[in-house]
């Protein structure tokens, strides 16, 4: 007969739910203990046992016991009778979520005057100490195997306790010297109903789906023949068809079951949900005998598990007939073929849970807004080409016949040149340097804000449909789970207290309670060495970007100089100078992009924030503040600091006592802005966005390919040949969070939008990025990763104001842009101020200055001068005095009087825009009218519902009662048992008996 004992550290793990003695005492109810096997008999391998005296005690009591069936290598699962992938190898109980380990087998050392604890083989093939056994054969543990055996001891206590939670687990048989173990965990309906009331999960009542009506006719008639018009590009999945419609929800209830419509009890909770419950109660069971006290994510951080995962719904790429979502997400989602279709995006909220599906809205939303600022800026390209034959300045740059004689760009080696040779940079220059540039910044400012206000009523019609009003109760329950590191970092905050013993750190924490609450968290004190580590580190990692694009202007300033040494390189020193800097900027931009993800990660885990909403909200703080600097650095310093510093000819400023600063092309910096921007953009989302996204990680997967290969020698081959759902799933990549796809978006809609006035085709280049983007990522989550946890979320956080914030900075970018960098100020105040006819006619001559040559410094003068000439006079672009007047080479009039109305400008411009931004979000309501229509609706259609069902109920109760004689006591006796309890009898599927409950 089999001995039921309690669980203990290294007892043989054959879980049963049968009922034991302790002390004399009968267990508590759902209490599971360990049973030592006695002898099996055949056909029973992989069932649970049970006491063949013991009685089935409800219509699941049997069906629902925990089996814990640790499959014998020697009679294995025929592949013909396994149905389905997803199921415990019973066929019957769902896989909800898998827990995975690696194991390895003690080693068997013999041990000297160790007595008392025998080798104890059980019917599994593994080695138990059975304590107090004695006779030969002792072993001695090694710090590896004493190290495993009390990974074990907490793995067994854990999968106990979730064992006492009511979920059911199925584990594999540890047959050999090492390898990976998967638990699988099956909720059953008892355990989702409860946990479904106690997360207040919404669900579809029996109430028929109702219309989301529009506002009036026209709108209705508008909505009605734009969705005929997009019918091609709709994606043909279930959940996408009827968006107008909506099911009348309302949070679970164990006393209220007769409001749903129950038809199967397996599928009233769908995949992802089934999960969420299970996570849940993985993250609050405890495990006393691991360092940290709570739930799975201790136990992973303390290598007792490698993975948690729920389960992906089977393989996107099977051939066989039989659709799942993972395969429709697939066929209809992920494949580039499908590029020009809308995404089903309440398809991937029902796959993958709420908040990748709100990432997925906004991405597509980003996207679908970069249409019409793409067709704004190609039509601000193509008039700046239409109009580069009228532009005035560039025809007087080009004519030779004004012969505009410029002083060197270099001392000693470089010669005087005449600005006609610099045409082709003036002709470029207008195609981004045009007054419809200005128009289009004040545009692009406006489509900011409008993208804004949309997401925030798609964000709200997203969270009406998805039933995500009212979460914040959810939210606030997800802080109450702390990370392992800030657990451990209170542990040792608490064993290290003033040196007390235990013993007496107790008795003090049980007497002073503020004290304890002090010692339950950790202080600003406690958090000051990382504050101040997070504060220098930042301001280090800053200063090195800084360096770094200091390094490059050092690099630019002598690779020119040497240049110009050469006659056959001196022709083309700005353009090569030009090409190579961008590039080395990418490259540094892109190698310090990596390190600055890791040193966010780690300056944000030096901090300890106490929850994972905490960190993450920290870890995107430090990672976009210092992406930010180390993308957008040497683009400012083009826009606002080059050719600001040069000085003038006689008096030139030098860096190392030798090499003078440099200066801006002759037709501006814009042209140099321009080219910057476009590489840096360009080549951050081709090598960084795509090729890393593609290639590092079908590397990973190659690796891990080989990796296996190599282990593969006590693998099944029939195993191998039919490998389990979590099997594949395990050798997918793990999850690791939204950010780095949400952080390359954002640098990209800074791009777009910071300096958009001097690369207008920024949105084109966005646009058809993220259209390959939104492919890449939706294939990256249904192939290559493995199913994230569902989380509820009723916004983007933190992003939104990382977005509004870029905005406002747009705003204020821009403004400068054209006022500091481009020509427009210039022209403006020329054209009203200074010309004679009202024309351009004259500007170029206007904006340059006269130097006397023979001011020139000793040595600095140009040897061998191609000009046959004797040069007086050199020109230099500057607003200065000429050498002849009284106060020669001072700023003249012009240049003040031009410097006011560019700070004139920025103050008109900014507050212009301000204003046209606030006007556009005070036009454009936050929630939709007719989702705040339809909300208050609904509460009343939901009384109704209440109201109706209610009477249904008890009109049933009543109508055997009215037809049977003597039917008044049955009637009442019928009414008692029909009456809502508080308790639930083992196996019953709710708690209120009428007829409408019974499913």
């Amino acid at each position: 007969m089999p001995e039921n004992i309690p669980l203990l550290p290294g007892s043989p793990r054959r879980l049963s739910p049968q009922a034991g003695t302790r002390g004399g005492q009968g267990p508590k109810h759902g209490q599971q203990y360990l049973q030592t096997p006695g002898p099996r008999a055949p056909g029973l391998q992989g069932s649970s046992s049970r006491d063949p005296g013991q009685p089935c005690g409800g219509e699941s009591a049997c069906s629902s016991s925990v089996i814990n069936n640790y499959l014998d290598a020697n009679e294995p699962v025929s592949l013909e009778a396994r149905l389905s992938r997803m199921h415990f190898h019973d066929n019957q109980r769902k896989v909800d979520y898998v827990l995975a380990y690696h194991y390895r087998k003690r080693g068997m050392h013999l041990a000297q005057g160790f007595p008392g604890h025998s080798l104890a083989i059980v019917s599994n093939g593994e080695t138990g100490k059975e304590p107090h056994a004695g006779g030969p054969g002792d072993i001695e543990l090694g710090p590896l195997d004493a190290l495993e055996e009390e990974r074990k001891e907490q793995r067994e206590e854990f999968e106990h306790n979730l064992m006492e939670a009511g979920l059911e687990l199925e584990k594999d048989l540890e047959n050999k010297s090492q390898g990976s173990i998967f638990v699988r965990i099956h909720a059953p309906w008892q355990v989702l109903a409860r946990e479904a009331e106690f997360l207040k999960i919404k669900v579809p009542t029996k109430k028929e789906m109702y219309e989301i009506k529009a506002g009036g006719s026209i709108a209705k008639k508008f909505s009605a023949a734009l969705q005929k018009l997009s019918s091609p590009l709709q994606p043909r999945v279930p959940e996408h068809s009827n968006n107008k419609m909506k099911n009348l929800s309302y949070p679970f209830s164990r006393e209220k079951m007769y409001l749903y419509n129950i038809q199967e009890k397996d599928t009233f909770f769908d995949n992802a949900t089934r999960s969420r419950i299970v996570h849940e109660i993985l993250k609050r069971t405890a495990c006393s005998r691991a360092n940290n006290t709570m739930g799975i994510n201790s136990l992973i951080a303390n290598n007792i598990y490698e993975a948690a995962y729920p389960l992906h719904d089977g393989e996107y790429n099977s051939p066989e007939d039989d659709m799942n979502d993972r395969k429709l997400l697939y066929q209809e989602w992920a494949r580039y073929g499908v590029f020009y279709k809308f995404q089903p995006i309440d398809l991937i909220r029902k796959y993958f849970g709420e908040k990748i599906g709100l990432y997925f809205a906004w991405l597509g939303l980003y996207t679908s807004f970069l249409i019409p600022s793409s067709v704004i800026g190609v039509i601000v390209f193509l008039y700046g080409c239409a109009t580069i034959e009228e532009d005035i300045p560039s025809r007087e740059m080009c004519d030779q016949q004004n012969a505009f004689i410029m002083c060197p760009l270099c001392d000693k080696s470089c010669d005087y040149w005449n600005l006609s040779s610099a045409c082709g940079t003036a002709r470029a220059s207008h195609l981004f340097d045009n007054p419809a540039t200005v128009f289009f910044s004040i545009f692009m400012a406006l489509w900011a804000t409008m993208f804004l206000e949309n997401w925030k009523r798609l964000q709200m019609r997203l969270g009406y449909f998805w039933d995500l009003t009212g979460i914040e109760e959810e939210e606030e329950r997800a802080q109450e789970h702390s990370r392992p590191e800030y657990e451990t970092k209170v542990r040792e905050k608490m064993l290290k207290e003033s040196n007390k013993s235990a013993v007496q750190k107790l008795e003090t924490n049980t007497t002073e309670s503020g004290h304890e609450d002090d010692e339950d968290k950790l202080t600003w004190k406690d958090r000051f060495p990382g504050y101040l580590m997070n504060f220098a580190s930042i301001l280090f990692m800053i200063a090195l970007t800084f360096s770094i694009v200091f390094g490059v202007i050092v690099y630019r300033i002598t690779t020119a100089a040497a240049l110009s040494l050469n006659k056959a390189t001196r022709s083309n020193v700005r353009v090569t100078v030009t090409a190579t800097a961008v590039i080395i900027n990418l490259v540094v931009i892109l190698i310090l992009d990596e390190i600055y993800g890791a040193v966010a990660k780690w300056l944000t885990k030096i901090e300890v924030p106490k929850t994972e909403q905490t960190f993450e909200e920290r870890l995107i703080l430090k990672a976009f503040l210092l992406k930010f600097v180390n993308a957008y650095s040497p683009i400012f310093y083009v826009a606002f600091f080059k050719g600001r510093f040069v000085g003038r000819p006689g008096s030139y400023v030098y860096v190392f006592d030798g090499y003078r600063m440099e200066e801006c092309a002759p037709g501006g910096c814009l042209m140099e802005l321009c080219i910057q921007l476009s590489i840096i953009m360009l080549g951050k989302q081709l090598i960084q966005n795509n090729i890393f996204e593609i290639g590092v990680p079908k590397l990973k997967k190659l690796f891990r390919k080989l990796k296996d290969e190599t282990e593969a020698g006590e693998t099944d081959s029939a195993h191998s040949k039919h490998p389990e759902q979590w099997d594949l799933d395990y050798s997918l990549e793990p999850y690791t969070g939204l950010t780095p796809e949400y952080m390359e978006m954002i640098i990209q809609f800074g791009f777009v939008t910071l300096f958009v006035a001097s690369f207008p085709l920024a949105p084109v280049f966005a646009l058809l990025n993220n259209v390959i983007e939104v492919r890449l990522d939706a294939k990256k989550f249904v192939t290559e990763l493995r199913r994230p946890d569902a989380v509820r979320t009723k916004d983007i956080g933190i992003w939104f104001d990382i977005l509004s914030g870029i905005g406002k900075f747009s705003v204020i970018s821009n403004a400068f842009v054209i006022a500091i960098t481009s020509d427009f100020i210039p022209r403006l105040v020329y054209q009203y101020s200074y010309s004679h006819n009202g024309t351009l006619h004259g500007f170029v001559n206007h904006t340059l200055s006269f130097f006397n040559v023979s001011q020139l410094k000793e040595g600095t003068q140009p040897e061998n001068s191609q000009f046959d000439q004797e040069v007086q006079f050199c020109r230099f672009k500057d607003y200065r005095e000429p050498p002849w007047a009284p106060n020669p080479y001072e700023f003249s009039k012009q240049y003040w009087f031009i410097l006011s109305a560019r700070l004139a400008f920025v103050i008109i411009f900014q507050n212009l825009v301000m204003f046209l931004s606030v006007l556009v979000d005070w036009m454009i309501p936050d929630i939709p009218t007719d989702i705040s229509d339809q909300i208050k609706k609904e509460k009343s259609l939901l009384v109704d519902f209440f109201l109706k069902e209610e009477h249904e109920k008890l009109k049933l109760m009543h109508e055997p009662a009215l037809r049977s004689p003597g039917g008044g006591d049955r009637s009442r006796s019928r009414a008692a048992s029909s009456a809502p309890s508080g308790q639930s009898q083992p196996g019953s599927v709710m708690s209120s008996g009428s007829q409408h409950t019974n499913v």
